[in-house]
């Protein structure tokens, strides 16, 4: 009689994870096949069955598959290596935090490691690890937001933050601005869709099927949006927004604001406005758009709507931002919450 095979018992959430690990393109290749090795472990395979398969040695199957009885997923991960630590001169330190604290050479916005390795005469994996210990990322940019250098920041500022907090009596506030140059892209080949260890795949390669924009009103105090798509941005469109907004809200206090786009304050606009006595602009500080509370909702329809999107043509890219607002409208919307606990913000 032959050797009775042993059976590995596998936890279903171990299950899940080893799963992942065979089918993921991300994962390390020696990950992988410790994954495989279990898995068909747990299927009774004998180590000879699954050395075939997986192409390491019975020995090493053997070795992956005890690991995982005695410290389970965990024992699958490489171990740190013995051996005495390397040590790195405090004068070599210094010279490449040094240097990727300085700009590049020839043009260049960005340290690569190698460029830096290249410059100062040593490996590369030495410089990736005496970056990490500095805690310095030459790759990455943080974005930060400087200060207006309106003259009228202030006042400005009390004035939209007030319409905010406390709305005068039988008044609508409206924050309105445009979201331009929405490109309606198509792929040259099909989407694969998302499924268990795969993320949805698009081809790098695309088609253009024209732009639109987005013309949006958010009704701060519920939630709601008023959008239209137009063909180009100009201050004609929008007046004519303004226009449909001030026919919409017959009985209210219009309070609107936009930000300093050329189109806004044109002098056709400016003058039907200032013949409206129920409809007042509020202009927001210079490069202070950010008060405008249409931005945040324009970050929530950019990843729910634009992220990924995939359109055939134009009209069917214009009729999914618009079926997207009856949507947010219908089921998400509702004033969003002030949540800044800092230092009052001055000029």
């Amino acid at each position: 009689m032959g050797r009775k095979v042993k059976k590995v018992e596998i936890k279903e959430e171990d299950y899940k994870t080893l799963k992942m690990w065979e089918r993921s393109l991300k994962v390390e290749k020696r990950y992988s096949q410790r994954a495989k090795v279990i898995l068909l472990s747990g299927e009774g395979k004998s180590l000879k069955e699954i050395s075939k398969i997986v192409g390491l040695s019975w020995q090493n199957c053997l070795k992956w598959r005890k690991r995982f009885e005695e410290e389970g997923i965990n024992g699958l991960r490489d171990r740190e290596r013995s051996g005495r630590p390397l040590k790195i001169k405090g004068e070599l330190r210094t010279k490449v935090i040094s240097l990727a604290c300085s700009p590049p050479p020839k043009g260049k916005t960005v340290w690569s490691v190698r460029d830096l390795a290249k410059a100062i005469g040593i490996g590369a994996s030495s410089v990736h690890r005496i970056l990490n210990e500095g805690k310095i990322k030459p790759h990455k940019v943080k974005y930060w937001c400087g200060r207006s250098n309106d003259p009228e920041f202030e006042k400005k500022q009390a004035q939209i933050v007030g319409l905010y907090l406390n709305p005068p009596e039988n008044a609508l506030v409206l924050a309105v601005d445009e979201k331009s140059q929405i490109q309606a892209l198509d792929r040259t080949q099909p989407m694969l869709p998302m499924k268990e260890g795969y993320e949805k795949r698009l081809t790098f390669t695309y088609k253009r099927h024209g732009t639109t924009c987005l013309l949006a009103a958010l009704a701060v105090h519920d939630g709601k949006v008023e959008g239209r798509c137009i063909d180009s941005q100009n201050h004609k469109e929008f007046l004519a927004f303004l226009k449909h907004l001030y026919r919409k809200y017959p009985r209210k206090e219009l309070h609107i604001i936009v930000d300093n786009l050329s189109a806004h304050k044109h002098k056709e606009v400016m003058s039907w406005v200032n013949k409206r006595r129920r409809l007042h602009l509020y202009f927001t500080p210079t490069y202070s758009s950010w008060l405008n509370q249409i931005e945040i909702w324009f970050n929530i329809f950019s990843r729910d709507v634009l992220k990924g999107g995939v359109w055939h043509s134009k009209r069917e890219l214009v009729n999914q931002i618009m079926d997207y607002i009856k949507y947010y409208n219908e089921n998400k919307a509702k004033p969003f919450k002030w949540t800044y606990t800092g230092k009052p913000l001055a000029a």
